[in-house]
């Protein structure tokens, strides 16, 4: 097999998520959570005037290493890594600052620092001294982790809305697998701000409750934060990136197509590269937003590519929807979930309220399969009917 053919690995992961800081706690609560647990902070702090169930991060987040790039997106960022740095010091000695790569998915970067640089009065609109728009930029993320690293390979941002966290993971796999880079940091984040809660209210799908997702109930998202990061290489590891689906709908800025057909064909794409039949799937970690739309359209993609019986669930109820993070928070749990050794799924936390209007999933919420989970897949749906597909296999 040629260097550029090599398969691709999911070798080390970070996490910090309202399920908790370290890889331990997340798994722990993911699979084992107290019972009537929920892991959602009811809060006003960033919808002055209405309380919201938000997926925060209630740890403390310690200072970045380079003080004008502490903004809190980059903190969650940093606390994720931190348990990796050794990993990385291995890496540049191995192959060289300049083979590593780093990918970062994110749509908030420093906007939570500029909102509150930000003020107004009857002289006019002024900023607080010391900062710098630069910290805003969706470049940000990634020249922080260059930076701090110290590594020089390729760089970037990736932002798609809800896809980034997983485009980043598919930007990787392509840098590898073209001999790019020897390995890449992969990462999704965004943290908490006024404008994502306040944009996504105004399009009335922000929920006053906890989200019910493909409930007849359901009535729309829990926004959350956090960061998730993968290193990536050829060596072989734990799980395996098998598969990348990716597609566009151009169907309507916001709105997913409700036939599902761009979802269906980001699946298919991920099946194919994998070289997996849609019955080897053992578990689909669902976009599952618990909007009408998204979980209609999703539905319907699931069972015309999977059937009606595939076990499916969404983990947002756990996490809050983290937008750009949210593709590789949630291949993170299929990470976690691909090194069990018992057959327990993630929860899908709702009311059991099966809506007649949905396509069947008879599998969905399902907690156990036949045995451990050897091939599962992850869905992430954005903006602009942009679709992406994760097949991650055991190795």
């Amino acid at each position: 097999m040629s260097r550029a053919a090599a398969p691709v690995f999911l070798n080390h992961a970070g996490i910090i998520c309202s399920l908790g800081s370290n890889l331990a706690t997340v798994a722990d609560n993911l699979f084992s959570p107290a019972p009537g647990k929920r892991f959602l902070s009811l809060t006003d702090a960033w919808s002055p005037g209405r309380i919201l169930p938000l997926g925060l991060v209630a740890d403390d987040v310690p200072a970045t290493a380079i003080a004008s790039e502490n903004t809190r997106n980059n903190r969650l960022l940093a606390a994720s890594l931190a348990p990796l740095l050794a990993v990385v010091e291995d890496l540049k000695s191995r192959h060289g600052h300049h083979r590593i790569g780093i990918v970062v998915g994110t749509s908030t970067s420093g906007i939570a620092e500029g909102e509150a640089a930000l003020s107004c009065d009857s002289s006019g609109v002024h900023l607080a001294a010391g900062y710098h728009y630069a910290s805003q930029e969706l470049s940000a993320p990634a020249r922080f982790l260059a930076r701090w690293l110290d590594i020089s390979g390729p760089c970037w941002t990736q932002s798609s809305a809800c896809t980034s966290g997983a485009k980043a993971l598919a930007s990787a796999e392509r840098l590898l697998r073209l001999g790019v880079c020897d390995a890449v940091i992969a990462a999704g984040v965004d943290s908490l701000c006024q404008m994502t809660v306040a944009g996504f209210s105004s399009l009335l799908v922000t929920a006053d409750s906890h989200c019910n997702p493909f409930s007849r109930n359901r009535c729309g998202i829990n926004i959350g934060e956090g960061s998730a990061v993968f290193v990536l290489s050829r060596e072989p590891g734990p799980v395996r990136l098998a598969g990348v689906g990716e597609s566009s709908d151009a169907y309507h800025i916001s709105s997913p197509d409700p036939e599902g057909k761009g979802a269906a064909n980001a699946m298919l794409q991920a099946l194919a590269m994998a070289g997996t039949d849609p019955a080897q799937i053992d578990y689909i970690n669902l976009h599952g937003t618990a909007t009408a739309q998204n979980d209609a359209m999703e539905a319907l993609a699931v069972n015309r590519v999977f059937g009606p019986d595939v076990a499916c669930g969404s983990t947002k109820p756990l996490t809050g929807h983290t937008l750009a993070a949210a593709g590789a928070i949630e291949a993170l749990i299929c990470w976690l979930l691909l090194q069990r050794t018992d057959s327990l799924l993630p929860p899908h936390l709702w009311d059991g309220a099966v809506d007649p209007e949905l396509a069947v999933l008879n599998g969905l919420a399902r907690r156990h399969g036949t045995a451990p989970a050897r091939t599962v897949m992850s869905n992430s749906f954005a903006f602009g009917g942009n679709n992406l597909s994760l097949v991650l296999s055991r190795e």
